[in-house]
């Protein structure tokens, strides 16, 4: 196994010409899944002797079932070694492991996804890093763990397996391989990310976002999830919609009644089909595609109640054309809504463009796209400094994200759209490239903290904006 010296310095594995280390089984080898209470107790014996930060790791079965309960559970410390636990033989409980690494620093990876099922389980952290969180922030252009294991150590992790149905039992062994190495190599890599951020003027950055992710209860429900159902947007008319919202909450009570992905009873295709054709009757409706299949001619008569309750539904009971929302409109209707907030959302984007170029971090991370659009909306009276970071405290902007942006963005509220000139020409467009606002080519700048140049204006953003 390699280890890169400097990770700020390259990209690091094949991007750098670094040889890279496949890693095809753990170290010591997989360890014997754990599914009895006497070798429960004896792992938290041994993790609790153990020392330095855990690495902890948990496998769902998204796509298959309808909880998001963890199946399997891995760990590693040193002096412990790794081990591989079966929540569902334990009772789904777990929390002696959680009793015996309090106070003891957590690694996971993208460790939003991991915490509430772990946390159903009786196992939460007292201090995190999230190796994932860390590679945003430090700059990183791709932040999964098998390129940070290749930019960081110069290895390729075995992966494949991420997707599995991870409630299958017996697991098969080329599983429980992929399984212990997702914690083989987190710790090493944490040191570095960490080392990494501290070179950069970061390190605060990250403990604060590591411990808002910690303390981030779950997401709330959303008020209509049903609105969620892909293809939606081809409904227009409040009686289809209605067919929709029917279709769709059959189809969650009965896959929450079975543990089951609720599109594996019905895809999302075949509930928006439903609702354009508008079948006629329960026969007609079983001579659609998908709803023809055997499976679905068991749950015929299910569906088609559905089917009739949305279509029945009295006038003032139907759903709106559009979803209610407690935020500000699409950002493309600003211009003619409100064009000074316009004009305050267009300056308020070029100084947080301006800070992501500076320091190397996506925008995203700097302050969530969602808020700033709230802040340019509905500005705070007064939008001084006081009233600005109040507003984004109440947001939830951590006090690094507020520090950073509070100056730029007092100045980006106090911009207004320019008169309107009614005499002035119709703007013409620019032909064959004239008129045309050159596009900036990357520039190299010095690192802050670091005592190195990069190239910058070329991070790939890890979360998409809809808005932006």
């Amino acid at each position: 196994m390699s280890t890169a010296e400097d990770p700020t310095s390259a990209d690091g594995g094949e991007e750098s010409g670094e040889e890279i280390t496949e890693l095809l089984a753990p170290a010591d080898g997989v360890p014997e899944i754990i599914t009895d209470r006497d070798r429960l107790t004896a792992l938290a014996d041994d993790l609790a002797a153990g020392s330095g930060p855990v690495a902890v790791d948990a496998e769902r079965a998204s796509g298959f079932r309808y909880s998001a309960r963890a199946y399997l559970v891995q760990l590693r410390r040193e002096g412990a070694g790794s081990a591989l636990v079966d929540p569902i033989a334990l009772d789904g409980d777990l929390s002696v492991l959680g009793d015996a690494l309090r106070g003891v620093e957590w690694v996971l990876h993208a460790a939003s996804q991991d915490l509430p099922c772990l946390a159903e389980v009786g196992m939460r952290p007292d201090v995190l890093f999230d190796t994932e969180l860390a590679g945003r922030l430090a700059g990183y252009p791709r932040v999964g763990l098998g390129p940070l294991a290749e930019r960081l150590l110069g290895v390729r992790l075995r992966k494949g397996y991420g997707a599995a149905d991870w409630s299958t039992r017996p697991l098969p062994d080329d599983w429980l391989v992929y399984a212990a190495l997702d914690v083989e190599l987190l710790v090493a890599m944490r040191d570095l990310l960490a080392a990494d951020l501290e070179r950069q003027g970061k390190a605060e950055w990250g403990r604060q976002e590591f411990e808002a992710v910690r303390l981030a209860g779950p997401p709330p429900r959303r008020a209509e999830p049903w609105r969620r159902t892909s293809g939606t947007h081809k409904v227009r008319r409040p009686r289809q919609l209605a067919v929709v919202r029917a279709l769709w909450e059959s189809r969650d009570q009965l896959a929450e009644s079975r543990d089951v992905a609720p599109g594996r009873l019905l895809p999302d295709a075949a509930i928006v089909d439903a609702a354009l054709r508008e079948p006629a009757s329960r026969e007609a409706l079983t001579e659609m595609p998908v709803f023809k299949g055997n499976r679905q001619r068991r749950l015929a008569d299910r569906w088609w109640r559905a089917v009739r309750t949305g279509r029945g539904l009295p006038a003032e009971e139907l759903p709106s054309s559009a979803a209610a929302g407690d935020g500000p409109p699409p950002v493309n209707r600003w211009a003619d809504k409100d064009p000074d907030a316009a004009a305050r959302l267009t300056a308020a984007r070029a100084h947080l463009a301006d800070l992501s170029e500076q320091w190397d971090t996506p925008v995203e991370n700097l302050l969530q796209p969602d808020l700033v659009r709230r802040l340019c909306w509905t500005p705070p009276v007064p939008a001084d400094a006081a009233g600005v970071e109040e507003f984004l405290t109440a947001g939830g902007a951590r006090p690094w994200q507020r520090e950073l942006a509070l100056e730029g963005l007092v100045a980006a509220l106090a911009e207004t759209a320019p008169p309107a000139d009614e005499s002035a020409p119709a703007p013409t467009a620019p032909s064959s490239g004239e008129g045309e606002t050159p596009r900036r080519s990357p520039r190299r700048r010095r690192r802050r903290g670091s005592g190195e140049t990069a190239q910058v204006g070329t991070v790939t953003p890890v979360f998409s904006d809809p808005e932006t």
